[in-house]
């Protein structure tokens, strides 16, 4: 028997085994939920827009609901509704009462169930069905009904779930999928600050050694950014925008664009995306891992520890053991370096793995773009473009945090060629000596200094990644006409522009005099870009879009 609750028109739950299409088709022409007239009577039944917006003026729900989401529960097609949605739709059809929000909450969640269970059911009936079917003939049932059956991908249990054992893709996904936003984040935070505190217990944290030149150099394991500041600030917040972007993805908004909808289906189908790049993540794991790690370790540390000789190398905490015994072991550096350098290498991967991903979900949007009628119908043609460029504001952000990982450490492997004391008088000199206060040293040591070569290979790698998502995007808003052309074309030609800013930042360290001034411009554009990376666009955004892009 219908009720008022709070000035609204209350449906109770009858529980008479529907499922969640029929039930929701029900309860919104009814109206259930709507405000009421003086004589109870509801103003009339629920329509998308309506219903997108009471749930969106949910003070609890933050993110609000695309008007996409809701047309797709009135379509009679495969989409479901995610647990977060049915929390939102009984709190709309329970009238915001806590008793009756909690009961529509339960028969919302059965009713899914049912709808679930039929189409499994359906779904049986069909594998059997075509099992005694020649292909032909189900193929052209299949057309003729207008079912999107275009190959054997239609049927989930064969194809679409990801095979059983060990899958390096899919286990790297995992790590940025799972658990809490700072769970990655945290662990390469902790494991920084582990080994900072072991080189303050060794005494190699703060340690000034004379180099070849006679030059009194600070070469301890704190003053090293390429050490503290890389693994304790860059890559910790570049393992928060990359979890970002791929939950926002997975999670939210793959399933509006994909055939298969919300649920199992989806999440099946991207971890087969996942998956095609399995390659690509095993050349990562071998380059960062046994030979940039490994080889590195022992060309670089343990050969010269073992034999007493530095070598081609310059004298720092990792080979200061040679030169002052008293102060660290050869076997406690050749631990201390190993676990460094193991740990160097771990993060480094999850770094490269996360730019695949990047790459992963820049391909996989295009893709769908390709194929979704729902990119280019008329009424949601907003719909790709917001997705296209929240994909490439994460894809921004990522790439500027990676442009200044390699910027990090080409600082430091300049400065220990450089004959100045400290990195910081080495870059304060720099700047005076554009303004003539100051002579600037030309002299450098001949030292060999492989960790150029791994920075160039990062800055490569991230201009591949940002270049890529960018083109993929550009085709998204192509797509879309003239729609936002202006504002969204000038967006992206700033962020072109700042990843540029950074790539000569980081060719022109210790290239010319006065490259501190540069670099000091550069960081600084960097920062506003992670902060507001729509860049000069952000108040445009704000007003119109901020809940679906910002």
């Amino acid at each position: 028997m219908p009720l008022i609750k709070n000035g609204k028109y209350f449906v109770p739950p009858l529980d008479d085994g529907s499922d969640f299409k029929e039930l929701f088709r029900r309860l919104s022409a009814a109206g259930a939920g709507r405000p009421t007239d003086k004589d109870g009577i509801p103003l009339g039944p629920w329509t998308p827009e309506l219903l997108a917006t009471a749930i969106t003026q949910i003070e609890a729900n933050r993110s609000g609901i695309e008007l996409r989401t809701v047309q797709l529960w009135y379509q009679d097609n495969e989409k479901g509704i995610s647990t977060e949605n049915i929390r939102w739709l009984a709190r709309v059809f329970g009238c915001d009462d806590p008793k009756a929000t909690s009961e529509w909450q339960t028969e919302l969640s059965v009713a899914r169930a049912r709808l679930v269970a039929r189409r499994r059911a359906l779904r049986a009936g069909s594998d059997d069905h075509d099992a005694h079917s020649p292909p032909d003939t189900v193929q052209n049932a299949a057309i003729d009904v207008g079912t999107a059956v275009p190959s054997p991908l239609a049927h989930k249990s064969d194809v679409i779930s990801p095979r059983p054992g060990f899958s390096l893709a899919r286990t790297s996904e995992a790590v940025f999928n799972r658990g809490s936003p700072l769970d990655l984040s945290a662990s390469v935070f902790a494991g920084a600050v582990a080994l900072g505190f072991s080189s303050y217990f060794l005494g190699i944290h703060s340690i000034v050694f004379p180099q070849a030149n006679g030059v009194i150099k600070q070469v301890g394991y704190l003053w090293a950014p390429n050490w503290t500041l890389l693994f304790m600030v860059l890559m910790p917040l570049y393992f928060v925008f990359v979890r970002d972007l791929v939950v926002y993805w997975r999670g939210t908004r793959r399933s509006l664009l994909s055939p298969e909808g919300e649920g199992i289906a989806n999440d099946d189908m991207w971890v087969r995306k996942v998956a095609t790049f399995s390659v690509t993540y095993w050349a990562a794991f071998l380059v960062c891992l046994p030979i940039a790690t490994v080889l590195q370790w022992i060309d670089r540390c343990l050969g010269p520890l073992l034999t007493r000789d530095t070598g081609n190398y310059p004298v720092e905490w990792a080979r200061m053991a040679i030169e002052r015994p008293h102060v660290i072991s050869i076997p406690e550096a050749v631990a201390f370096t190993g676990f460094a350098y193991l740990y160097m290498g771990a993060v480094f991967f999850l770094f490269f793995a996360g730019l695949i991903l990047l790459f992963t979900i820049a391909h996989d949007s295009w893709e769908l773009g390709r194929k979704s009628e729902s990119w280019v119908d008329g009424e949601y043609q907003c719909q790709p473009n917001q997705v296209g460029l929240k994909i490439m504001r994460g894809i921004f952000r990522c790439c500027i945090l990676g442009l200044l990982i390699a910027i990090c450490m080409k600082l430091q492997s300049t400065f220990m060629l450089s004959s100045e004391s400290t990195i910081t008088a080495w870059l304060a000199n720099d700047f005076l000596s554009v303004l003539g206060n100051h002579e600037k040293a030309s002299d450098w040591l001949e030292y060999s200094m492989p960790t150029n070569y791994s920075s160039l290979l990062i800055v490569l790698a991230t201009c591949t990644v940002f270049l890529y998502g960018l083109m993929r995007v550009q085709a998204v808003l192509r797509q879309q006409g003239d729609i936002g052309r202006g504002r969204n074309w000038r967006e992206l030609g700033m962020m072109l522009a700042l990843i540029a800013l950074l790539v000569i930042v980081y060719v022109l360290i210790g290239a010319v005099a006065g490259f501190s001034i540069l670099l000091c411009t550069g960081l600084l554009s960097a920062i506003y870009g992670l902060i507001y990376p729509s860049i000069d666009t952000w108040r445009v955004t704000d007003q119109g879009e901020e809940e679906s892009v910002s």
